[in-house]
C-alpha cells in the first residue's frame, strides 16, 4: 500500500510543509525576495528519511515557485542538489 504525500504553502511560517498520510513529515523553509523566493532550509522527518518524501517536497515547492512567476535562489543544500539532478528547473535559478 502506498503513502499519501501531500504538500502544502505554510505562508505565515515562510516554509512548505510535507506531510505523508497527514502527519507531519518535515518542511522546506523560504523568504521572498523581489522576484525570487529564497530556499534557505529543508528538513525530513527521520521516520521518512529514504522514501522520496523529501523529493516530493522538492518538487511542490519548484512547482508552485514556477506557478507564480517567480524564481528560486537555491541556498539549501538539499533544493541545490534535487535541481542539479533535475534540470527542468534550471531555469527558475537567479542565484
Amino acid at each position: 500500500m502506498s503513502s499519501s504525500i501531500t504538500v502544502s504553502d505554510n505562508v505565515d511560517r515562510q516554509r512548505y510543509d510535507v506531510f505523508v498520510d497527514g502527519a507531519p513529515a518535515g518542511f522546506a523553509v523560504y523568504r521572498d525576495e523581489p522576484g525570487r523566493r529564497v530556499m534557505t532550509h529543508t528538513e525530513i522527518d527521520d521516520r521518512f528519511e529514504g522514501q522520496g518524501v523529501g523529493g516530493h517536497l522538492a518538487r511542490a515547492a519548484l512547482d508552485d515557485i514556477r506557478s507564480r512567476g517567480l524564481g528560486v535562489a537555491p541556498q539549501c543544500p538539499f533544493i541545490r542538489a534535487y535541481i542539479d539532478r533535475h534540470p527542468e528547473y534550471a531555469d527558475l535559478v537567479i542565484d
